[in-house]
């Protein structure tokens, strides 16, 4: 009996170190749980032992491992200067092995502006109030942290003679603004201010609508069809639906249909609201009806040209055994010599059948044909002359 008594004895005094020993503490004492970003950020735990766990934190950046200093029963942790810079949140755990101990502290931004972050498109926008540019304000502190929500930013902006501010809180750590246009061409000043510190001047160019419908004309010095002369087109002032020039460099084009049902087209890009474009006469006698478009937005009214013929008749001359043909000499409306450069065609026929076709331009008035003999054999032929719209035919010429 006494030994069993000398036994619950010893397991009665083996228990009680069991439990001291498993009694160790450690209390959370830092009583701040909010900190501004940048500044020296310790955590504290009493201890009643010297045991000196790590302790574990974790951020959006990444986690780390900090080791402490024991003084006077305190275990103190510092937080490291790359992570107590960056706002959010830091989880932490103490890594003992008792109890498990955490928590979570809050690093806010410093509030100053220390920069403007700011982007702003598109650089140009469309008249009449329906389009707009987006301006993105970031206000950061020291640490390019973005400053907390609810935080006023000023936003400027001048265009002619108006000039507005407009005071917009920060959300989800930006800003943001819709710069609307107005009715009128031109370029809008836009600039924002958080907490006394003021950003650079942007600009975004207003520009005008699609182009309406508009009017065209023709200049030229005589409406001969010379094939010489150049006829020039040009647009009234082309301008938006809120009468706006339109932009320089609005594409225009001209097409042309002649007596013989084919188009013809020129273009011209316009320079203060007006585009030219230029077409060289006919070679022969032609009507023109003219009509331009912007494509897609806009076209002019239809206009009609009448060129005459330059060329009433002209005279040919058969020699050196009818293989060479001279055509002219080519007189123009005022008797005077046809420009250089006139297209001048002989076709040569055998038993009905073309052959081939030869091409010259005139010079001085002239233009002479050498019929090879590898090419031409010495036999009986036919040709048509073509001069300006004029046919003429000789037929049976031996060569």
């Amino acid at each position: 009996m006494k030994l069993k008594f000398t036994y619950l004895l010893f397991l009665g005094l083996l228990s009680m170190i069991f439990i001291d020993e498993g009694t160790n503490e450690f209390i959370f004492i830092t009583k701040e749980t909010q900190f501004e970003a940048g500044k020296d950020m310790e955590l504290q735990f009493s201890s009643n032992n010297e045991e000196k766990p790590n302790l574990y934190i974790s951020n959006s950046y990444g986690s780390s491992i900090i080791k402490p200093t024991l003084k006077s029963g305190i275990l103190n942790y510092k937080i490291p200067n790359a992570i107590s810079k960056k706002t959010g949140v830091i989880y932490w755990k103490l890594l003992n092995n008792a109890a498990v101990l955490s928590g979570e502290i809050f690093i806010h931004p410093k509030l100053e502006v220390a920069t403007m972050e700011t982007y702003l498109g598109p650089p140009s926008i469309e008249v009449g109030g329906t389009d707009y540019a987006m301006l993105v304000v970031i206000p950061t502190d020291s640490y390019d942290n973005p400053l907390p929500d609810s935080t006023k930013v000023t936003v400027k902006h001048q265009f002619l003679e108006n000039q507005s501010e407009d005071i917009v809180l920060m959300k989800n750590r930006i800003s943001y603004k819709n710069i609307y246009s107005e009715n009128k061409t031109g370029r809008i000043l836009i600039a924002s201010e958080c907490l006394d510190t003021d950003s650079k001047e942007y600009t975004v160019n207003v520009m005008p609508a699609i182009p309406t419908n508009f009017t065209i004309s023709y200049q030229q010095n005589h409406h001969y069809a010379d094939g010489n002369q150049i006829t020039t087109f040009s647009t009234s002032i082309i301008k938006d639906r809120y009468g706006n020039i339109v932009s320089d460099g609005t594409y225009v084009e001209f097409f042309i249909a002649n007596a013989s049902h084919n188009i013809l087209k020129t273009s011209g890009t316009t320079i203060n609201g007006i585009a030219t474009a230029k077409m060289i006469h006919p070679d022969h006698e032609d009507y023109w009806r003219v009509k331009a478009f912007v494509e897609g937005m806009a076209e002019s009214n239809e206009i009609s040209l009448v060129y005459k013929k330059v060329i009433s008749d002209f005279e040919v001359a058969f020699s050196e055994d009818n293989r060479k043909i001279t055509v002219g000499p080519l007189k123009s409306f005022m008797n005077q010599m046809i420009p250089d450069g006139l297209e001048i065609s002989i076709s040569v026929y055998e038993n009905n059948k073309e052959l081939k076709t030869l091409y010259k331009s005139s010079y001085g008035g002239f233009a002479t044909f050498k019929l090879n003999t590898n090419d031409l054999p010495n036999s009986t032929y036919s040709f048509k002359i073509k001069v300006a719209g004029i046919e003429k035919t000789y037929s049976k010429i031996k060569l």
